[in-house]
């Protein structure tokens, strides 16, 4: 079936891009495969992360459906969007439902978006992985891609404003090697180990980062750890 709305919306993010003076860097974007299923499984720091993976997969020629909260497919712009990109909305109360539309979505030989941690960290740290991504892939018998972003926490993230302006931020995106997930194999280690090779691509991402805060105004974007004013892990809701 042709897709006649989701390339459009790439166009229009990558007139935004341009008009933002987005400054990327993407690196590790030759292990997405070109065909076959795949989860693809990401940090989540603020609110535009989606359309960034999405956009690491382009070289890929790919298209990523990702798992998002229902609430968003019912508004009134964006839901009719996200319908027509085939993206699948998630009812936390029911996900049996959602969790089998991926699943079919994999066994076609798409490509899944998952942010495991299910919410954005306001840390800018790695939370607790839900299993599902691991589980998924399992069941679907396809690799698990993980990903890291590190500087869209600085255009739109909760508790902070919008900071759409021609600011040239850049944006840092790692991609690493699959990671497998075989069926024998426990969920809960497939996860670890996936966690795992998410915060090492974090850290590499954060440390290819080129510019650092301006001043100490400018410090809530970087973690507690590295120096930054966000809040600690554990310390936000």
């Amino acid at each position: 079936m042709a897709e006649l709305v989701y390339p459009p919306v790439i166009g229009a993010a990558r007139a935004a891009f341009k008009a933002l003076d987005l400054k990327f860097d993407i690196a590790g974007a030759d292990h997405i495969p070109r065909r076959g299923g795949a989860v693809l499984v990401s940090n989540h720091i603020g609110y535009l992360d989606f359309i960034f993976c999405g956009l690491a997969a382009r070289p890929a020629k790919r298209l990523v459906r990702f798992m998002a909260k229902e609430s968003v497919f019912r508004h009134k712009v964006s839901g009719p969007l996200m319908r027509a990109m085939k993206h699948i909305p998630v009812d936390r109360t029911q996900g049996v439902h959602a969790y089998k539309h991926a699943l079919s979505a994999l066994r076609g030989g798409e490509i899944i978006g998952v942010f495991p941690e299910a919410t954005i960290s306001e840390s800018f740290t790695l939370k607790t992985f839900k299993s599902g991504a691991a589980r998924l892939a399992q069941e679907a018998g396809v690799p698990l891609l993980p990903m890291a972003l590190w500087g869209t926490q600085r255009l739109w993230t909760k508790g902070h404003k919008r900071d759409l302006g021609r600011n040239h931020f850049p944006i840092t995106i790692r991609i690493g090697e699959p990671v497998e997930a075989p069926p024998e194999e426990q969920t809960e280690k497939i996860t670890d180990r996936l966690r795992s090779r998410v915060q090492d691509l974090l850290e590499a991402a954060q440390r290819a980062y080129p510019v650092r805060p301006k001043g100490p105004e400018d410090t809530w974007w970087v973690p507690a750890h590295l120096g930054g004013t966000a809040p600690a892990p554990g310390a936000t809701a």
